[in-house]
């Protein structure tokens, strides 16, 4: 009977994936994947600058090999201007000083492998820094090898100057998103088109629909655009000649200019995919698109799922973990937090919209809903305890997909409010502070001096440290190296196994969901609200079951004759549940 659903699955599948993917399904190696994203300015200062570095994070393979990583992603560790962490590329190939060399990478990717693990590097495909010798050498002339890398206009309307105005009257034009064009009076053209600061002019990839009034606006056939993407090419065939496994690209949808379909930039991505399966086809190719529907049928392996949406962005205004009013979800008019003991969160929204980009794209590709990452307020912060973020990991590593935790979301390093900015991270210098080791004043992170910290630590007295939670078998830490030593034993609970939601939406509280494949069946069922919580699903067929991990308290009973099996949770509480004797997996 599997054999006979496996051939049906297979031949339905085949029909409905486009022929580009249908032989090529992404690097083996995805499938058991679990990424561990590092902010290599905080992760581990080797030298005793203050500054995280390379060989700091060599030194830390063995602790992330411990918890369960089999893969890291590192932000920007190319020469920078340092005007925005990294994100302003001065050489796409060379290892900026502040984190060692060449060399220091490629021993990162040796020791990496040698522990069976992958190395992804941040590509920031769509903009350089203007120290970058390209645009450098784009700003003399019209004829020279780099002249239409960047997108360059004599004529700008009166609103985009009037913007301009603006961005220089705020408190730091540096530090200013604020416009499209910059200034430049260049022997080239006047203006130049920037992404987000002025230090970062975008990439020509062209524009899918060209203004014929605008014969700056080239489309992605011309030269320029052309020798664009090309480069692109070559900076991934340098690094993965040095043993680089894969990339994950900065804002992959916005390359091409007045694309609001975005049919040009997939036909870009696609044109990558199709270069990657051919040239390396065991490398990785990761979007920050947070749109999966688009970028997985472009040709990524993985993109990120976002919930929530600002007004007017289409998405569902939901919200699950974000507590304070300053944040993504629309500022004082936010919904409530799912996960918060006040238990006045709402499940529907994102039941809803994963469920129909998970069935939509489970055949392409990976989504990935991340413990946290460099741009956004970690979970971890007042009035959550250790018990809140163990709920919230329960969930987070049992979804389909990818995980990918945020360095320090494993011990539950907290986010840390009102520090100044550090190299153009703004309020983001909170979420990105030096990794907690031990017990000492700088956190075990450097031998410098506190003054000389990239940014603060905030160990609470030691208790948020690796060292502290190693010792405790309760932690945080051990917990979640359990939940992935459970995961990385089960196809159900992995990256490929079936989900479906069997909660009732209406009922908020508990989250319950099953994966499965075709060997085994698991419910998850979570209680992040702090009262108790009772519900009765639809009867699973299964025959027995058993809690194979938990946090809090919990059971879970069958009733007779298929009445439906009752969950019951104590406060902030989850557990993992394996169904045997299951009808469905004996078939």
């Amino acid at each position: 009977m599997k054999l006979k659903k496996l051939l049906l699955l297979t031949a339905v599948a085949a029909c409905i994936l486009p022929a580009s993917l249908k032989a090529e399904a992404g690097p083996e190696w995805l499938k058991k994947a679990v990424f561990y994203q590092i902010y290599p300015s905080s992760y581990m200062d080797s030298d005793g600058n203050g500054i995280g570095d390379l060989p700091g994070i060599t030194s830390k393979l063995d602790y992330l090999q411990s918890l369960g990583i089999t893969a890291l992603w590192l932000n920007p560790i190319y020469v920078s201007g340092w005007q925005d962490g990294g994100y302003d590329v001065i050489d796409f190939y060379k290892v900026d000083p502040r984190f060692g060399t060449n060399t220091d990478l490629v021993t990162l990717a040796d020791e990496l492998h040698k522990r069976g693990m992958k190395l992804c590097l941040d590509l920031v495909a769509g903009h350089t820094s203007d120290k970058n010798e390209w645009f450098l050498q784009s700003k003399s002339g019209k004829d020279l090898r780099y002249s239409d890398y960047y997108i360059w206009t004599d004529e700008i309307t009166d609103a985009e100057k009037e913007q301009i105005k603006r961005r220089y009257e705020a408190p730091d034009p540096s530090a200013s998103t604020i416009g499209r064009f910059v200034e430049a009076n260049a022997p080239r053209a006047k203006y130049y088109e920037k992404n987000f600061y002025e230090s970062q002019p975008a990439l020509n990839y062209g524009y899918a629909n060209p203004d014929p009034n605008h014969p700056w606006e080239q489309p992605v056939t011309a030269p320029g655009p052309q020798a664009t993407r090309q480069e692109l090419k070559s900076i991934m065939t340098f690094w993965f000649s040095k043993g680089v496994d894969g990339f994950r690209v900065d804002l992959a949808s916005s390359l091409v200019k007045n694309d609001p379909d975005k049919k040009e930039v997939s036909k870009l991505w696609q044109e990558m995919r199709q270069w990657r399966d051919q040239n390396f086809p065991d490398r990785a190719l990761i979007a920050e698109w947070f749109n999966p529907d688009q970028s997985l049928p472009a040709g990524f392996d993985i993109d990120f799922y976002r919930v929530g949406g600002r007004p007017g962005s289409g998405a569902a205004p939901m919200n699950l973990f974000r507590l304070n009013s300053n944040n993504a979800f629309g500022g004082g008019n936010s919904p409530k937090a799912y996960f918060d003991r006040t238990g006045q969160g709402e499940i529907k929204g994102f039941v809803e919209a994963f469920d129909k980009t998970y069935s939509n794209t489970r055949e392409y590709g990976y989504l990935s809903l991340p413990t946290g990452n460099h741009d956004s307020e970690r979970m971890s912060q007042d009035p959550r305890t250790m018990q809140d973020l163990k709920v919230a990991m329960t969930f987070l590593l049992t979804l389909p997909g990818t995980p990918f935790i945020y360095y320090g979301d494993e011990i539950g390093m907290k986010q840390q409010f009102g520090l100044p900015s550090k190299e153009g991270s703004n309020q983001r210098s909170g979420c990105r502070t030096p990794m907690q080791w031990s017990d000492n004043e700088t956190a075990g992170f450097s031998t410098a001096s506190v003054d000389k910290l990239y940014l603060p630590v905030a160990t609470e007295k030691g208790t948020i440290t690796v060292e502290a939670e190693e010792k405790d078998p309760n932690s945080l830490l051990n917990y979640v190296k359990g939940l992935l030593k459970l995961r990385a034993g089960s196809e159900a609970l992995g990256n490929d196994g079936t989900w479906i939601y069997v909660g009732k939406t209406e009922q908020p509280y508990p989250m319950v969901y099953r994966r499965g494949s075709d060997y085994e069946d698991y419910i998850v069922a979570l209680n992040p609200s702090g009262k108790k919580v009772k519900a009765t699903i639809n009867a699973q067929g299964a025959a027995r079951s058993a809690i194979v991990y938990t946090t809090g308290k919990g059971t879970y009973k069958i009733q007779p004759k298929g009445k439906g099996d009752i969950i019951t949770l104590d406060p902030c509480s989850a557990i993992i549940v394996k169904l045997e004797g299951c009808q469905q997996c004996e078939e």
